[in-house]
């Protein structure tokens, strides 16, 4: 801390700068997919800090070694011990469509630091980070969650002060390489990276990581990443036939203790997407004390969407044109055949869970994916309906009015967008504008029909 405002703000204070005996643990860095591989990782650490320490390991347990040291490290320093865990339930989270290894890593774990409550004469401080409920599981219950706590929201991000007061060079640098206003820069950057809130009350702040990896570059770029936590939970969310609109139309809720009390089992995907930032708080209901979820930025919304893609339509790749690359051209060319021909395909590759499954869901599930991972490059507006939906899409050139149905014909479609005066507002619009009447049949799970005006 030399030469920050803490060493200046500790000056008076004889017991600010002792150096008390820390031990670190990172789980972050370790494949916890094999038998054992937790017990190996936690064995390699403590071997270090026994040689340091002259702690005697006698065969003993993990857990007992790991107080052996606590109780060596203060005798040898006469200072009591600090503890900081980092990532502390990744050996679960890393396993969990395997039950079997998750109960064993999570028995391993429970017994090594539950071990810490009968041993705080020898602990000065301990600080936890990660997503699940771990220290409650583990009776670890006199460790303070500050999870969700206001004077903390801000603490694991940066917030638009600090943008201010530190990196007001990096986004004029930013701005100018981008041809952009300040404004306008600070508002595209807000809105690809900020938009996460940590508490009810709590400021927004950006993804830090995300943040500083564009303006080193000089542009918006996406570095959130699908992990395995990510990919297990996709499953989960498609398997449970979970209404992905959810995820945008500001109707996805929970309660404080839904979002904090996450298992880490993979039993409430809700609250673990939320922990793990792929979702955040967008609004608190203070009377009901409900709080409402959407996705912090446009970096996680895209992200995630496309990762969800595949799961439903695993032929949705570069390679065989069903792509939204391969779409968004069709679109932005008026070509009509080429869009026809990418929806068709589309549905004639999802992948059912069951052949029994409602073709209902995977309907408003891969037309709600298709065109919400369009407007990243379009302007696209959707409502939906039990067994419709209706979609504007609009381009330089183009506009399109989409009316989807189930089990109706495409003249039936095509027919509701006149009589529901969709094209009304665009009557002076020089753009070239088609109505699109498409309908499937939930026997064939197919594009049945199609009719355009």
């Amino acid at each position: 801390f030399a030469g920050l405002a803490i060493e200046k703000l500790e000056e008076g204070n004889p017991d600010a700068w002792k150096s008390y005996p820390v031990f670190s643990f990172d789980f972050d860095a370790v494949n916890y997919r094999q038998q054992g591989a937790l017990e190996r990782a936690l064995d390699v650490q403590l071997q270090q800090w026994e040689r340091k320490y002259a702690s005697v390991t006698d065969n003993n347990t993990l857990g007992e070694r790991f107080q052996n040291l606590l109780k060596a490290a203060a005798e040898k320093t006469g200072l009591r011990c600090v503890i900081l865990v980092d990532e502390c339930d990744k050996p679960l989270l890393d396993v969990m469509d395997d039950k079997d290894l998750q109960e064993h890593n999570r028995g391993v774990f429970y017994g090594f630091f539950g071990t810490l409550k009968s041993f705080d004469e020898y602990i000065q401080f301990v600080f936890m980070t990660g997503v699940s409920k771990f220290h409650k599981a583990s009776d670890l219950d006199q460790l303070r969650d500050i999870s969700m706590t206001e004077q903390y929201a801000a603490l694991c991000g940066i917030t638009e002060t600090e943008i201010d007061e530190y990196f007001a060079k990096e986004t004029a640098d930013f701005a100018k390489h981008r041809k952009m206003t300040g404004r306008d820069c600070r508002a595209a950057l807000r809105k690809q990276y900020g938009g996460y809130h940590f508490s009810a009350k709590g400021e927004a702040v950006y993804n830090p990581f995300s943040l500083l990896a564009a303006l080193l570059n000089k542009d918006c770029v996406s570095c959130r990443f699908e992990t395995g936590t990510l990919s297990y939970l996709i499953r989960q969310l498609r398997n449970n036939q979970f209404d992905v609109r959810k995820f945008t139309d500001q109707t996805l809720f929970a309660s404080e203790s839904g979002l904090k009390n996450c298992a880490g089992d993979g039993s409430d995907p809700i609250s673990l997407l939320y922990q793990t930032g792929y979702l955040t708080i967008l609004g608190y209901d203070e009377k009901r004390r409900r709080y409402t979820l959407s996705f912090p930025n446009e970096e996680v919304r895209y992200g995630f969407l496309e990762s969800l893609m595949p799961s439903y339509v695993p032929k949705a790749t570069a390679g065989n044109g069903l792509d939204i690359f391969t779409l968004d051209e069709a679109v932005e060319q008026g070509d009509l055949e080429q869009i026809r021909n990418v929806l068709t395909g589309l549905f004639a590759g999802i992948a059912y869970t069951l052949e029994t499954d409602p073709f209902e869901h995977y309907f408003q599930a891969v037309i709600y994916l298709v065109f919400t991972l369009l407007g990243k490059f379009c302007q696209c507006e959707m409502h939906t309906y039990t067994g419709r939906i209706d979609c504007r899409v609009q381009t330089e050139q183009y506009i399109y009015l989409f009316e989807f149905k189930r089990d109706d014909t495409a003249e039936a479609a095509l027919a509701q967008i006149d009589s529901k005066d969709y094209a009304l507002p665009f009557i002076a619009d020089s753009r070239r504008l088609y109505k699109i009447g498409v309908s499937f049949d939930s026997s064939t799970r197919k594009l049945a029909g199609w009719e355009t005006a």
